[in-house]
């Protein structure tokens, strides 16, 4: 039953100490926002509430905004209102979707500049079984069937443990005042028909239908929790790598059942089952693109790196021009000062450059086609993309690594692998050019 005492128990379970934050309160004006409203003055929480009119029900509207203005007068709360306006420009289609932008966006404003710290809705038990059936008819999985969450990404919802026959209750107990959408009898949206349609069919089935729904969401949320944990575990397990990017054995993974992929995969945005099996059987290089990641195959890893990773988007830098002075004809040159180092190739090291050798200016730059060089310690001539598949180098850390060139566009080394020999240092040389990667370094 929803009562003061039940009410608190669950606000405490979903925050702790719940007298010390302040809430703000999307409040429609019907029976469970402004029961929702109620009890957070009874039990003293500090808290401002949003309205919205979508001016779509005409004068039903404004008088939703009256009630819910009425009530923050008297209680001398704090009211935030938004109208729609000609500039929100309603569509012709999926009114619903177009509302819930609205008033999500007005409810984050509104919180951003009033520091307030949780949204509250008053989402109930009669919503979470509606959901449940929705969900259901789109094979959304368990974390589908487990429903609203009564907490996340700072919304909380205290009232869904409560049917909407309890809140009704509670209301005529304690007269509060509100009014009733009766747009909600119409059948015109999928919600409303399954609320009106089939939930009073089922509620026929058992006694205690909605008691026994509860459980079962419940129950469904325990198992949810222990499937996340055991996914983390098998992907602690087949992680590579984790410091400025993700990388999964490939292999490791593939072995996983397609439930486990799936779920592993999807916490990376990877969701379209069809396209799953694609991504073990790509050739080496192949890169997918979710909304926020980019997956990249190589050998038997697999790389997830953010779309939104900060990187270094330069494609070239001069590091030292003609109008240079030798000291003691030493000079040296520290590419720390200049870029980014790479941390899969972060390898100290020194080279040293006849500077007579040389023409300037000396550039940095990424790899391009048909790129090739005579790596020091080695005979012959290579190219540099067969010299990254030779070093076994991930797709991620090509796409990293700086080409050091000449004037002529001449590689002059792979930074920080390895140096052209035709143009290093040696006993005969007047004109010393030393570059070095570290911070610390004595000429």
């Amino acid at each position: 039953m929803l009562e003061k005492g039940n009410f608190v128990q669950q606000l405490g379970n979903l925050v702790a100490s719940p007298s010390e934050h302040t809430y703000l309160l999307a409040v429609s004006g019907g029976a469970d926002s402004m029961v929702l409203a109620h009890l957070f003055k009874l039990t003293g929480q500090r808290f401002e509430i949003a309205h919205i009119n979508y001016r779509l029900r005409g004068e039903d509207s404004d008088l939703d905004q009256k009630v819910v203005q009425d009530f923050c007068s008297r209680s001398n709360i704090r009211m935030h209102l938004y109208t729609v306006t000609e500039k929100d420009r309603k569509p012709e289609h999926s009114v619903q979707l177009w509302a819930r932008e609205i008033r999500y966006r007005f409810f984050r404003e509104i919180q951003d500049r009033h520091q307030l710290e949780f949204l509250v809705t008053a989402h109930h038990l009669n919503d979470q079984l509606e959901t449940f059936i929705i969900n259901l008819s789109k094979a959304a999985g368990i974390r589908g069937l487990s429903g609203i969450p009564a907490s996340a990404n700072g919304i909380i919802r205290p009232l869904l443990p409560f049917s909407k026959e309890e809140i009704y209750r509670f209301a005529r107990i304690n007269g509060i005042e509100y009014r009733e959408d009766r747009s909600n009898a119409k059948n015109d949206y999928l919600r409303n028909s399954i609320r009106n349609e089939i939930v009073p069919k089922l509620m026929t089935t058992h006694d205690d239908f909605l008691g026994n729904f509860r459980k079962s969401i419940s129950y469904l949320n325990q198992a949810k929790d222990f499937v996340d944990e055991q996914i983390t575990a098998i992907e602690n397990l087949i992680s590579v790598f984790n410091q400025d990017c993700k990388i999964l054995s490939k292999e490791q993974l593939s072995r996983q059942s397609d439930f486990v992929k799936f779920e592993i995969l999807k916490k990376y945005g990877f969701t379209a089952e069809e396209e799953i099996p694609k991504i073990f059987t790509a050739e080496n290089g192949s890169i997918f693109f979710s909304k926020e990641y980019r997956l990249t195959v190589y050998r038997d890893e697999l790389t997830f790196t953010s779309n939104y990773e900060k990187q270094d988007q330069r494609n070239e830098t001069v590091i030292l021009t003609e109008n240079f002075d030798f000291s003691e004809n030493r000079m040296a040159i520290n590419l720390e000062d200049n870029i980014n180092t790479n941390r899969e190739t972060d390898i100290s090291f020194e080279w040293d450059f006849d500077a007579e050798k040389l023409t300037f200016p000396l550039k940095l730059r990424r790899q391009q086609a048909g790129d090739e060089f005579y790596p020091s310690a080695f005979s012959g001539k290579k190219k540099v993309s067969k010299f990254f598949r030779d070093e076994k180098l991930s797709i991620l850390a090509r796409q990293k690594i700086w080409i050091l060139a000449d004037g002529n566009n001449t590689v002059l080394g792979v930074v920080p692998l390895r140096q052209d020999r035709r143009y290093e240092g040696d006993g005969n040389t007047v004109k010393i050019l030393k570059i070095f990667n570290k911070r610390q370094h004595e000429i």
